[in-house]
């Protein structure tokens, strides 16, 4: 059986309430090296206090999302792989989650710039938190996974944005890489973007909505390699033939409340980007045309 690396993004759910020293909103001011470095002292130290007592990965994390990770290794098993499941964490790095059961406090951190909880305020500075933390914390790199065997993950838009200098490096080593979601096209990787509309047909959360089609592109690619022509065949005329439009019943929004929007999340999440500033509003349920809340954050930043 070939070896597959499973890699998954972790969730904020976790089954104990961290301390507030393992909260990122706790950090001391500072660099984002030093911010990290701050953060991987207090999680080496609460990992020592904690010792046999502390859960493993594979119990740390609860949530649908997590439910549909853990049994990819199942699926990935059925289609004749012998895998192993690797956690991407904002407060860890990068961490075999089975057979190696590694153990870990409960903790807060997490690369969604908007979350209260957040290690950095825009994506480049999530890149360098990344960085730090795989040099001091990380068990692997993508590459190191790519020299093993097929990597298949199934990545938020934010951690793979701040992962992408090591899905960049996994593509250029060639091999078979498949990442479900991210958020841009990488050389040498094959994507499959996040598809709403297969949410009906898989079921869960939006938030496990990665997960599931990773599990799905198992299912339909079993007798064949992983990014194969035959298996990219197969998705293809799965999900061509199973996605729905998504339809949203969102509120539409006077100017002036689209105004007021954007600055009081500007002032929440400074370095917040005009297009995550969109989709938050539009997470909420209510609605405004691109090219106009473009024109509206202008005027509201003083952009000409």
């Amino acid at each position: 059986m070939r070896q597959l690396s499973l890699v998954v993004t972790c969730t904020d759910r976790k089954a104990d309430k961290p301390d507030a020293a393992l909260c990122a909103r706790n950090l001391p001011k500072g660099s984002v090296k030093q911010r990290s470095g701050n953060w991987q002292e207090r999680i080496h130290s609460a990992t020592a206090r904690g010792g046999s007592s502390l859960p493993s990965l594979t119990d740390l994390y609860r949530g649908d999302h997590w439910a549909r990770s853990r049994r990819l290794v199942t699926a990935a098993s059925a289609a004749g792989y012998r895998a192993q499941l690797w956690v991407a964490s904002a407060g860890l790095g990068l961490q075999p989650v089975e057979p190696e059961a590694r153990t870990a406090p409960a903790y807060a951190a997490t690369f969604s710039t908007r979350h209260a909880d957040s290690v950095a305020t825009s994506a480049a500075e999530n890149a360098q938190w990344w960085g730090h933390l795989q040099e001091g914390t990380g068990q692997a790199t993508l590459q190191d996974l790519g020299t093993r065997g097929p990597v298949l993950m199934a990545l938020s838009e934010a951690y793979a944005s701040a992962m992408e200098e090591e899905l960049l490096a996994l593509g250029e080593r060639g091999g078979e890489a498949l990442l479900i979601g991210g958020v841009r096209e990488v050389p040498g990787v094959h994507r499959v973007r996040s598809d709403a509309g297969l949410s009906h047909a898989l079921g869960g959360t939006l938030t496990s909505l990665n997960a599931r089609m990773a599990t799905a592109w198992l299912e339909h690619s079993t007798g064949h390699a992983l990014t194969s022509p035959e298996a990219q065949k197969a998705w293809n005329a799965w999900s061509t033939a199973t996605t729905k439009p998504v339809q949203y019943n969102r509120e539409p929004m006077p100017d002036d409340d689209v105004i007021a929007f954007i600055g009081r999340e500007t002032a929440k999440v400074p370095g917040i980007s005009r297009t995550r500033l969109l989709r938050v509003l539009r997470d909420s349920g209510r609605a405004c045309e691109q090219s106009r809340f473009a024109s509206l954050y202008k005027r509201t930043m003083g952009e000409r």
